[in-house]
């Protein structure tokens, strides 16, 4: 069965969006709900058509949101996820950087081992506008009411915890996005420029509607992605912490980037989010008075 999580706050209802947002699909799971009732009630029935974008949008890659199911997950990777949900106690986690497959693919075996909520949050406004075609449109005609939703949607899923957020480039464009991925952990996932490129030419996968190449040669893609992250690594830089790609790699002995897997850089993020938990414990047990 599929269920609506219908919002009450009206951060949804942004003027600029073209419908009230105020639904996400999300299917069912045995897991205990995540969301207090204050924010969300379940409503059982949907319209044909809403059901049907649901239904599309939850069985593409790049879906809306995805509650994690459990399946061949190294047990490393679940054993380390397991001793560090008890310090972490729901925060949040915000992957940044340029979309791309490890990212994608991180931010729901993330979910998956520390039994969260996945959510693109490029995904949740290009729906809002109807689909990503729409959604470049209605760019074109007002790219400051866009990014105004991109802050909106945003805010909403900064004020959740237990969720894994694959954040656009939207996210570290203003002080008021990085401010709101402080109510959470934020991880830039650092991948290199022609890698990027190599998955947009192969249609390995899709940016953002905001961020979408307009070329079509290799050379002008990777041009376009450089200046994407010059645009953006001020705001990368601001993460709590940093997994580079190339020195996961360097790491594990690896010659070829490809060689890394989702799993590695899970295990990677998951240490460096235990050490920060171990970091704000310490900050606190020094803070209480004598």
């Amino acid at each position: 069965m599929e269920i609506i999580l219908s919002c009450s706050s009206p951060a949804w209802n942004h003027p600029s969006f073209p419908y009230p947002f105020s639904r996400i699909y999300a299917p069912t799971h045995v897991y205990p709900p995540l969301f207090p009732t204050s924010i969300f009630s379940l409503k059982p029935k949907i319209s044909a058509r809403r059901k049907l974008v649901s239904t599309a949008i939850l069985e593409n890659s790049a879906s809306v949101a995805t509650k994690a199911v459990e399946d061949d997950q190294p047990l490393a990777v679940k054993k380390l996820a397991s001793e560090i949900s008890l310090d972490l106690k729901g925060t949040s986690i915000f992957l940044v950087g340029i979309n791309n497959s490890y990212k994608l693919s991180l931010g729901r075996i993330l979910a998956d081992a520390l039994r969260y909520y996945y959510f693109d949050s490029d995904s949740l406004v290009e729906e809002a506008y109807g689909g990503k075609t729409a959604a470049i449109s209605y760019i074109e005609r007002d790219e400051e009411g866009y990014l105004a939703s991109e802050t909106e949607v945003l805010k909403q899923l900064s004020s959740m915890g237990r969720l894994v957020v694959c954040a656009g480039n939207g996210a570290v464009k203003s002080a008021t996005n990085l401010a709101l991925l402080r109510h959470g952990i934020s991880i830039w996932i650092d991948v290199p420029l022609d890698l990027v490129a190599r998955e947009i030419m192969e249609d390995r996968i899709q940016l953002s509607a905001s961020d979408t190449p307009i070329c079509k040669s290799s050379s002008e893609v990777l041009a376009q992605m450089t200046a994407l992250y010059n645009s953006a690594r001020s705001g990368y830089s601001t993460a709590d912490a940093t997994i580079s790609l190339q020195k996961v790699a360097s790491q594990l002995g690896y010659d070829e980037l490809d060689a890394v897997t989702s799993e590695d850089l899970c295990m990677e993020v998951l240490k460096e989010v235990g050490r920060l938990m171990r970091v704000k414990k310490m900050m606190e047990e020094a803070a209480r008075p004598f």
